[in-house]
């Protein structure tokens, strides 16, 4: 996509990737996109920190641990779903107690999600159509 926004002279302010503490681990947008974004200054918005609730359902990882994880990659903002009152606590409480993993931190919450990782599994969005939105909608292509 990056290629072909260059080739025809094409710009992006933004990019909307998912980031998470199984990314890293499996097809990562992480280590395959995000270089290439912070390279040519586009704006980068991090979501699926927890991968819908997936990753959670794999008993590797806590929600802070996922919150905490995105937060301290390179960047612009951490988008979070909030669809109740204890949701939007925890994540006032990731804020709180936030400061940026070290590089020895974010590679132990990698190597404790490798196995659970290693499939895609638990990131639908990389190995199935269960959330492509186009693919259950054809008639959006025209």
């Amino acid at each position: 996509m990056l290629d072909i926004a260059t080739q025809n002279n094409f710009h992006f302010d933004t990019v909307q990737m998912p980031l998470n503490v199984m990314d890293g681990n499996f097809r990562s947008f992480g280590q395959q996109v995000l270089p290439r974004a912070l390279k040519e200054g586009i704006g980068v918005l991090g979501m699926k920190s927890m991968g819908d609730g997936l990753l959670l359902r794999s008993n590797t990882v806590e929600p802070i641990d996922c919150l905490h994880y995105a937060m301290s990659l390179p960047v612009s903002v951490v988008i979070t779903g909030i669809d109740s009152m204890k949701i939007l606590d925890q994540a006032f409480e990731a804020v709180h107690t936030f400061k940026p993993l070290s590089e020895f931190e974010i590679s132990a919450l990698l190597q404790r999600t490798r196995t659970a990782a290693a499939k895609g599994e638990y990131e639908l969005y990389k190995t199935t159509s269960h959330f492509d939105g186009t693919a259950k909608n054809p008639q959006w292509l025209g």
